[in-house]
């Protein structure tokens, strides 16, 4: 199969594509160039709407688009270097309407995919489905993508346009609906895909469609958001659904064939990516890169990584990673929410070890480069067996005498928790990908997961500790601490238990760090819980290093073209805050 023009991915041209959820840019011509009315008249033509409709998200999730709209700018992450790439979204630097590429693209991307949802779920009566299940679980697939690029639309810009019918010629203008209103289709899309979805095994191979138990957790995710959107019986009433859907998916976990894993390490071990027993929803990526979405399939091991290449007795490896396009590092405020001592997570989440995988001797020039005492000079590192680099979020004695490279928290972060240099930090390493196809590649093959089992738990304890139920929530959390906990040479399951009493929204927002760091949510839990200045004042203290962002950027701008093109785009108006 030949690859095209990536336009096309999002044209009704789709309509011709066969490769299940890679949807790449096909790039074999249709002379004939029918209709969609033509194509999308019989079942089997319809199914290629479908899978057009699975296309875009690939654009999100598994590249650093995704990363930078939904992980940056918050507690968590800051620009490796201290640089200033997608600034506007890391830093809040210069953001507005004409700026900010990911969010810019990300708009556009978003609704096409919503146009082609539409665009299906408008004409599968007239697709001449004979089955019933057949047809209504593919309209399930479609209104389970409508609720999730909708969730992603008001979360990202809030009450913009809401459209239900399929754009066939431009839009000239434009209404804007109320949050509540988005909510209330996202909401009802969902429950129609829970209801008429299929259980994930019955798809066989095609495991990243959606399936019952992926309308499920969004539902939960889109419940708990709605919430804070809420006030007083209303406000009760989300929190409560959002609680029971989440506890309902949980006590299913059988029927669903998903379990948590035992260990935090069995998750994140790249031998179970492929259908990953934990997923809820995967964004998958096939070894065979004639069969992605692009070239690059998921690039999230490039993101969070550090520098390691040419410093004594390391050279670039498959294991270590592919280092030019690191772009983020974490903050001090995300390492110090991990006991390392005792909590499993950090260790799994994190690199502060790199074991040498070339021979070599000290030099004089090094020690100096490295600041090493004159009597590491001669020293040898073999290759498999001697430590050569550690990078550490705690404080290192001695560090000078020791000999391989030592980077200690005192090199990176100060006092004030602000980042010095950003040159060197400890590896975000849970989408490591060692099966890529040479140690310079920059295409990974792993898929994505956007959603797991465990954020059910977190989705029910932030449930519970709204409802005045604090207990619930640390019986939920306390799930994931057991298994978080290390086992071995003690045994701190115990010492990681916590009460009703260690229960409040910091608690939680830092539970969701260790559980969730790097996966796609933490802009959006941020925004969902605080407001307004609460907002500011989080990101500031937390993240010392972002000083400009405001109230008004719980909202990202809408870009500038849109309303260009609009003949009432004044009356619709940009986001506040932004000119």
């Amino acid at each position: 199969m030949k690859r095209i023009n990536n336009s096309v991915c999002t044209g009704l041209a789709l309509m011709f594509v066969s490769c299940m959820f890679s949807c790449k840019n096909l790039d074999e011509y249709n002379p004939s160039n029918p209709s969609a009315d033509a194509v999308w008249n019989t079942p089997q033509g319809f199914v290629t709407n479908v899978n057009a409709a699975y296309s875009e998200q690939r654009s999100w999730y598994g590249k650093e688009d995704g990363i930078f709209m939904s992980e940056s700018g918050t507690d968590l992450w800051y620009n490796r270097d201290k640089n200033t790439y997608a600034a506007q979204l890391t830093q809040y630097a210069g953001f507005g309407p004409t700026t900010g590429n990911p969010n810019k693209a990300a708009w556009t991307l978003l609704w096409k995919s919503i146009n082609l949802c539409n665009a299906g779920i408008n004409r599968i009566n007239d697709a001449g489905f004979v089955d019933m299940n057949e047809r209504n679980r593919r309209e399930g697939e479609l209104r389970f993508l409508r609720a999730f690029y909708y969730w992603h639309v008001v979360e990202t810009w809030g009450g913009v346009m809401l459209r239900t019918e399929e754009t066939k010629a431009p839009e000239l203008t434009a209404v804007r609906s109320t949050v509540e209103e988005f909510y209330n289709l996202i909401i009802s899309d969902l429950e129609f895909a829970a209801a008429n979805l299929p259980l994930q095994k019955d798809w066989g191979n095609e495991y990243s469609r959606a399936s019952k138990k992926s309308a499920m957790g969004f539902l939960a995710r889109a419940y708990l958001s709605r919430a804070y959107y809420a006030s007083g019986a209303d406000r009760t009433t989300f929190f409560t659904k959002a609680r029971d859907v989440a506890n309902d998916l949980i006590s299913r976990k059988a029927e669903f064939g998903i379990d948590l894993w035992a260990s935090y390490a069995d998750l994140w071990n790249p031998a179970n990516n492929k259908q990953n027993k934990e997923a809820l929803y995967t964004v998958s990526n096939s070894t065979n890169s004639g069969l992605n979405y692009d070239d690059n399939g998921n690039r999230l091991f490039q993101v969070f990584q550090t520098p390691y290449n040419g410093k004594p007795g390391l050279e670039q490896s498959l294991a270590y990673g592919f280092e030019s396009n690191r772009r983020l590092m974490p903050t001090a405020t995300l390492l110090d929410y991990f006991d390392e001592g005792r909590d499993s997570r950090y260790n799994v989440s994190f690199q502060e070890v790199w074991i040498a995988n070339k021979n070599y001797t000290w030099t004089t020039t090094d020690v100096q480069t490295y600041s090493k005492d004159a009597s590491v000079v001669g020293k040898q590192i073999r290759s498999g067996i001697d430590t050569a680099m550690i990078i550490s979020k705690k404080i290192i004695p001695d560090k000078r005498m020791l000999p391989y490279v030592v980077f200690d928290r005192d090199d990176v972060y100060g006092s004030d928790k602000k980042i010095k240099t950003g040159n060197n930090f400890v590896t975000l390493r849970k989408f490591m990908d060692p099966d890529r196809t040479a140690a310079n590649s920059q295409a990974g093959f792993k898929d994505v997961i956007v959603m797991r089992l465990a954020e059910m738990y977190l989705i029910s304890a932030e449930a519970e500790f709204q409802l005045g139920n604090p207990e619930k929530a640390a019986e939920m959390i306390n799930v994931l601490r057991t298994r978080a906990a290390i086992k071995s040479p003690v045994d701190y399951t115990q010492v990681m238990q916590v009460s009703a009493s260690d229960i409040n929204m910091e608690f939680i927002l830092a539970e969701r760090a260790r559980e969730l760091c790097g996966e796609n949510i933490r802009w959006f839990d941020l925004k969902r819980v605080f407001n307004g200045d609460d907002f500011v004042n989080y990101i500031k203290i937390k993240n010392p290093d972002i000083t400009q962002v405001q109230p008004f950027h719980r909202l990202r701008p809408i870009r500038q073209e849109e309303l260009d093109a609009l003949l009432n785009g004044a009356e619709f108006g940009q986001n506040p805050g932004y000119q």
